[in-house]
């Protein structure tokens, strides 16, 4: 099954890319293509609004920024896995910008070849999550209609301990396609 990974974390060490390592080395082991993208490491400007991608140019956005690796990724990808640190309740804003711009790629379809999501979130508190959860529900499995793969929360003591990295291992070794 081919993978994107869309991590939302600013940090290149932080909890967040750690449990997605743990995720990829499980998927990897058992024969899965992971790609993962760094959104806060790319030059990606938020929506415009402008609706060339749906009346000029039959799904392809005006902007021309790094999206657009995105977006030949998200072409092919038969899972998509949502991964951020919560910040003030929701995911970063580099993702959500990076949410936004799926609407020149989701509508009115889904990416052809896209059945499954998955979130992996990190944050300080266990009661932090409603923001990101508003999303995923929304966006993905409503709005989009796919599966829901599982969420998975790390909070606290929880970021970047053994448990919940093997938790994401496990996660990733035993996907089925």
């Amino acid at each position: 099954m081919k993978i994107l990974v869309l991590n939302g974390s600013p940090r290149p060490e932080g909890n967040t890319k750690r449990m997605i390592n743990a995720f990829r080395e499980g998927a990897e082991s058992s024969g899965h293509k992971v790609d993962i993208i760094d959104v806060c490491k790319k030059r990606i400007s938020g929506c415009l609004a402008c609706e060339y991608c749906h009346t000029k140019s039959g799904g392809e956005c005006v902007q021309k920024d790094d999206m657009r690796e995105i977006y030949t990724l998200l072409r092919d990808a038969e899972m998509l896995i949502i991964a951020s640190p919560i910040y003030y309740h929701g995911i970063t804003g580099q993702l959500k910008c990076v949410i936004d711009r799926f609407y020149a790629a989701a509508y009115p379809q889904k990416p052809p070849h896209l059945k499954k999501v998955a979130m992996i979130l990190s944050s300080g508190d266990a009661d932090m999550y409603d923001g990101a959860m508003f999303s995923f529900q929304g966006d993905f499995l409503d709005y989009l209609g796919l599966e829901n793969a599982g969420v998975f929360t790390a909070h606290g003591a929880e970021n970047g301990s053994g448990k919940k990295t093997d938790e994401l291992y496990h996660f990733g070794k035993t996907l089925a396609d």
